[in-house]
């Protein structure tokens, strides 16, 4: 029988933290958010000023040494600056069964995921017109991201925040990936995500045949040589979008 090293952190999928759950004399649960690969995430309320916050609780399997949650805060303090990020408070720890677990403590954002607006919107998808000024919010967001030198390394549209809209959008983007130091991959991975998404929002392979030239320019048939070539960074693509020309 295999035996567990005493340093090894115990295997959790869940916390299951209720409603009213205290940690220590600082925060009080207000509900869980989500769950992921490397843990949950839970609105809270600080007790000592009734304002709410977003806290990241890892898995301490997923946490060696502090090691995600390390790389969490340094990389969104970094960007500070980024409006698209959401803003970094602070760490903690709780206690749970005996364990010491780390969390992250972040700005809670109004607003409801991308995939959840979505399936509002008739056909539970976008028209060209809405669809360009949402990637171009995004752009200009990544854009901030990729002229500090960093990347986002996750975007997906689960991991998108629309806090408003109109004719424009105003997003907040949730996690980033650790793909390990920045480079140039990284950079025209996050571009091809991005065309990803506007061509998933306008409805994906079911409606690009029918889409206009100016949105399968963008696109580039999803091939990810053209998309490289054609955007080297969300800038230029940013950049794109505010020049093109619509027949």
């Amino acid at each position: 029988m295999a035996v567990q090293n005493k340093n090894t952190p115990r295997r959790l999928s869940s916390f299951g933290l209720e409603p009213g759950f205290r940690i220590g004399d600082k925060y009080r649960v207000e509900a869980l958010l989500g769950t992921g690969w490397e843990g949950e995430v839970y609105l809270i309320r600080e007790l000592a000023t009734g304002i709410e916050r977003t806290a990241k609780i890892f898995f301490p399997q997923r946490n060696p040494r502090n090691q995600s949650l390390r790389f969490y805060a340094r990389k969104l303090h970094k960007l500070r600056q980024c409006p698209i990020v959401i803003q970094y408070h602070t760490r903690d720890t709780l206690e749970f069964k005996g364990m010491k677990v780390s969390f992250l403590v972040s700005e809670f954002v109004e607003g409801e995921l991308l995939s959840e607006f979505l399936k509002r919107q008739r056909g539970r998808r976008l028209t060209p017109f809405q669809g360009v000024h949402l990637l171009y919010a995004l752009a200009r967001g990544i854009e901030c991201i990729h002229a500090i030198g960093e990347y986002h390394g996750d975007l997906h549209m689960d991991n998108i925040i629309v806090q408003r809209h109109g004719l424009g959008f105003d997003l907040k983007l949730l996690d980033m990936f650790h793909w390990g130091r920045p480079s140039s991959q990284n950079i025209r991975n996050d571009v091809f995500d991005l065309v990803r998404i506007f061509y998933d929002v306008l409805g994906g392979r079911r409606y690009y045949a029918g889409q206009p030239a100016e949105v399968k320019a963008i696109c580039c048939g999803l091939r990810h040589t053209l998309i490289g070539s054609k955007f080297r960074s969300a800038g230029q693509l940013r950049a794109y979008l505010e020049n093109m020309q619509w027949n």
